[in-house]
């Protein structure tokens, strides 16, 4: 690749990721921003906007993506291993409340393909589901229950403690404490 090349592309991807942070920031506000004002805050045009992502509809899907991966990425950071089961899952649940708080929800973003929202809580899975089998070898975590079930409740309250807040049920801090007693009791070993 030449020098050229090489500029272009760099340039490139620097818009690209301008455009995502952009983007997270301001639909997590306002859900309903135009694509002229996420590009102004991204310093690009919205030809350059477009050139990135055919669609508002695809640069949500971008963000949401761009935020899961990132989110992950904060899980994984966190030492999940370390600890007991208890203390490492209570830690992937404020890593998942972080990003919960910066960033604009799948709901307010439109519909979207149900088989794309379940592909980005594959990774979230597996690791909730590495903690819940490791939490029931230890004898921390309830041992009657299925796994997978235990996996897909807390997904299930996390997803009902962000909508309490969204809708103005809930302080943020009484949803995250709800969340991690919920939580806790759901999985706790009887």
């Amino acid at each position: 690749m030449t020098e050229a090349k090489a500029k272009r592309r760099a340039d490139a991807e620097r818009s690209r990721a301008d455009i995502l942070a952009a983007a997270t920031r301001l639909l997590a506000d306002r859900p309903e921003v135009g694509l002229a004002a996420i590009a102004a805050a991204a310093g690009v045009t919205r030809q350059t906007v477009y050139a990135h992502f055919a669609s508002r509809e695809e640069l949500l899907h971008a963000v949401v993506d761009h935020t899961t991966a990132r989110a992950v990425a904060a899980m994984d950071a966190a030492d999940l291993d370390s600890g007991t089961a208890t203390e490492a899952l209570l830690r992937m649940l404020d890593v998942g409340w972080q990003f919960f708080r910066k960033s604009p929800g799948p709901e307010h973003l439109g519909a979207f393909a149900p088989h794309r929202d379940r592909d980005r809580h594959v990774p979230v899975e597996a690791r909730l589901l590495q903690l819940i089998q490791r939490g029931c070898r230890a004898g921390e975590f309830d041992t009657d229950a299925n796994p997978q079930w235990l996996v897909a409740a807390i997904i299930a309250v996390s997803h009902a403690a962000g909508e309490q807040v969204r809708a103005d049920h809930m302080s943020v801090a009484q949803a995250q404490k709800s969340l991690r007693d919920t939580v806790v009791r759901l999985v706790q070993a009887h």
